[in-house]
């Protein structure tokens, strides 16, 4: 037999490698959040979508990105409203700048290079334009059909779907063949159906593949509007204040660009006694798409109807997931859910400020979460001027027991984040809460230690079918912004 010699380097490396693995298997669960999720992003340009790609770039460490392409949308196209064929370039070279002072925060950040040579643009001369073959599309085909990885892609429409269908015929043309392997590793993700290719050409050539498919109207909550939608003790995080202290400010070159409220149009339809002023928050409906794939332990990406940073939705035909809508006699609407359909728009159209806990409830899968990344988002900006040892870092929170845990009525489960830390060794505040909004169970769940490391949790008696019951360990640590992070612990049983 030949015999290899093997470097000390080499052995350590190997080693490392088993003890992971071995860690990794022991709670497999807990593993599936390492691996990063593919993303892909369409965009037409609009101005909430350049605040939104500010937010996008400084969590692009949290992804593996394959690919930034602009697109059109029933809002704009070449001659209508366009922001330019080249409205990313002072935004990549903005990011270029702080990309040095990125990096000691976190290695991942994608290189300035990468980033431009993966930026294309795709089809834009008129709204729902599929016909041509453009740079963006073949990008998004070379990346589907790699046969290289086969993890999920994430693609992402902040305007129109047309370039992501235009991508997808020139697969079903000249390579039919693929279709089924392409299908399996997609997942959608939606603002609105900005044009009509999603109906027209995507859903009748891939539906039978039940690609999953999320389609949201949730993101009013922080777009133009977001002065009306917002509840009290949420809106300070964006008013003008805290945007210019913790954003505008002094958070170097990709910040500056933002494009805060500079008044104007967005004015119409404030209510009385609205926070807009000039240098305020003004929209970011387009951010749902990718706060839907940050992975913060909310394990969201696992089922749309667990909910997230990016909102919650629920299951409506085939594989495709819409807004929950908190009326019993709801019925969904056949064809697109947009601007003229969506339940969202049209209450706020044709209803505020009446029938307010509707709105409320409607919106709460994103406003729950919103001092949260709106804090995390505040953090980052400091990773573009500060060093690591200046700026704040989320806490690493830790089970000692499976994500996923069985559980009878009248059971006691025991709770433990044991081995959470904080990077920056702040101190770390718990809170152990029940998640009705994804929770099969809907009664009360008593949580005792709420706000301890370990929490014991007695399972209701009165429990006759099977059942989920969604457990959030939500850790905060005492930072400056304070930041969150969290697991999802969900304990499945039956009587």
């Amino acid at each position: 037999m030949k015999k290899y010699r093997i470097s000390k380097k080499t052995f350590l490396l190997v080693a490392i490698m088993a003890i992971a693995t071995f860690s990794c298997t022991s709670n497999k669960k807990q593993s599936l959040e390492i691996s990063k999720p593919r993303v892909i992003v369409t965009s037409d340009g609009e101005i909430d979508d350049e605040c939104s790609m500010v937010r996008f770039l400084l969590y692009a460490n949290e992804w593996d990105v394959e690919g930034i392409v602009t697109s059109s949308s029933q809002y704009h196209w070449h001659g209508h409203k366009w922001a330019g064929d080249d409205w990313l370039d002072p935004y990549l070279d903005a990011y270029a700048k702080v990309y040095p002072n990125l990096k000691l925060h976190d290695k991942a950040y994608p290189t300035p290079d990468y980033l431009k040579s993966i930026t294309f643009l795709g089809n834009v001369e008129n709204e729902g334009e599929m016909d041509s073959i453009t740079p963006g599309s073949q990008h998004i085909v070379q990346v589907l059909l790699d046969e290289s990885d086969d993890n999920p892609v994430w693609v992402q429409a902040w305007g129109g779907t047309n370039t992501i269908a235009r991508a997808l015929k020139t697969i079903e043309e000249e390579h039919p063949e693929k279709m089924e392997y392409v299908a399996n590793k997609l997942r959608f993700f939606f603002i609105w159906e900005q044009d009509s290719t999603y109906q027209s050409y995507i859903r009748p050539h891939w539906g039978k593949y039940n690609i999953l498919t999320i389609i949201c109207d949730q993101f009013f909550a922080i777009a133009y509007q977001w002065d009306k939608i917002l509840p009290g003790d949420k809106i300070d995080y964006f008013n003008v204040d805290w945007m210019k202290s913790n954003i505008l400010n002094e958070h170097g070159p990709l910040c500056s660009l933002y494009q805060a409220y500079k008044g104007g149009n967005d004015n119409e339809g404030w209510r009385a006694g609205s926070p807009k002023q000039k240098g305020s928050f003004r929209s970011e409906g387009d951010s749902p798409a990718f706060l839907h794939t940050i992975p913060t332990g909310l394990r969201n990406m696992e089922s749309p109807d667990y909910g997230g940073w990016g909102g919650r939705y629920v299951k409506v035909r085939e594989n495709t997931w819409l807004d929950s809508v908190p009326l019993s006699n709801y019925k969904y609407p056949e064809g697109r859910w947009y601007t003229n359909s969506a339940w969202g728009r049209a209450y706020m159209r044709d209803q505020y400020p009446e029938n307010q806990d509707l709105m409320n409830a409607y919106f709460k899968s994103i406003t729950r979460w919103a001092d949260a990344f709106q804090n995390d988002f505040a953090a980052r900006a400091d990773w573009c001027v500060k060093s690591f040892e200046e700026a704040n870092h989320p806490p690493v929170v830790m089970l000692s027991h499976e994500l996923d845990l069985d559980a009878k009525p009248g059971s006691t489960i025991n709770l433990s984040a044991k081995g959470t830390y904080d990077p920056d060794k702040n101190q770390l505040t718990y809170k152990w809460w029940f998640d009705n909004q994804a929770s099969s169970f809907k009664g009360l769940v008593n949580i005792e230690n709420a706000n301890a490391q370990d929490a014991t949790l007695q399972v209701p008696e009165n429990i006759d079918t099977a059942f989920s019951i969604h457990i959030i360990c939500e850790v905060r640590d005492n930072g400056v912004p304070q930041l969150a992070r969290y697991k999802r612990v969900i304990l499945n049983g039956k009587p």
